[in-house]
């Protein structure tokens, strides 16, 4: 979460996985929004505002408890389905826009900025100064992912497949393998802290395993910018032996971890 993507021109892929984004997309703990609410203390009279909903994922269950949301999302198709996934919550918006140039009514408005998988995409040189702004006094900020999680026992299918990935040369070469453990994934307090913008208050980490056919891996996969960006050829093989090995198991079935870092911090 560090820097900004070093190819922007990815942020704009996920716009043609809008169809794919609700189901594909694994939803966030929801142990991680009791957290949210604890910790931030937001009441349901609260106004939030989402930096990048997609399809509403971490927007849905926020609105079902209630909360008035705006909801700022990049791609059209994305936004398009995110408002018919929220057309039975009235106190939500969904706006297409950009984070960066999106300009609020009156500023210092909001209770509670929060992004969930969509932080490391924006400019770091604007995001927590207009965070900052667009936060009331004592307003919070949270941001959280769903990444790839290897716990000790994660599944030896991601080892076997890696191989593949290295052949078709979309492997990272700056990537450590296998990654870190999930319980040493890091936390954003250091950039929380740096940016001048907010004190950290809080850091939450969740692990979770879902499990996958062939089909649904490759439709999330079909959500992923590196995979919607990659060579035709390189894919269509990728998929192939992703499919072929995976037939070889019993069940044809494959476990992929999850982890989320939930970093909150309370605007100084």
């Amino acid at each position: 979460m560090g820097s900004v993507s070093s190819d922007q021109s990815l942020r704009l892929t996920f716009d043609s996985a809008a169809s794919l984004y609700q189901n594909a997309r694994p939803d966030y703990p929801s142990e991680l929004y009791d957290d949210l609410i604890a910790v931030t203390g937001v009441q349901s009279s609260a106004h939030l505002l989402e930096v990048g909903c997609a399809t509403g994922k971490a927007t849905l269950p926020l609105a079902r408890m209630g909360f008035r949301i705006t909801a700022l999302e990049l791609g059209e198709n994305l936004a398009a389905h995110a408002r018919r996934n929220l057309a039975e919550f009235p106190e939500v918006t969904v706006v297409t826009t950009p984070f960066e140039k999106w300009r609020p009514d009156r500023p210092h408005s909001f209770d509670l900025v929060y992004a969930a998988t969509v932080w490391h995409w924006l400019d770091p040189q604007v995001r927590y100064a207009k965070a900052a702004e667009l936060l009331a006094p004592g307003g919070h900020l949270a941001i959280w992912e769903a990444a790839h999680g290897f716990p000790a026992d994660f599944d030896p299918f991601f080892a076997e497949i890696q191989t593949v990935y290295e052949q078709i040369g979309e492997d990272k070469d700056d990537d450590e393998w296998p990654p870190p453990l999930p319980e040493t994934r890091p936390d954003s307090s250091t950039e929380f802290e740096s940016s001048g913008h907010f004190e950290t208050v809080a850091v939450r980490r969740y692990v979770w395993g879902r499990r996958y056919t062939a089909d649904s891996y490759l439709a999330l996969l079909n959500t992923f910018s590196g995979h919607i960006a990659m060579e035709p050829a390189k894919r269509e093989y990728l998929y192939a032996e992703i499919r072929r090995r995976l037939a070889e198991r019993p069940d044809g079935k494959l476990t992929r971890h999850w982890v989320s870092v939930l970093t909150v911090g309370r605007r100084v």
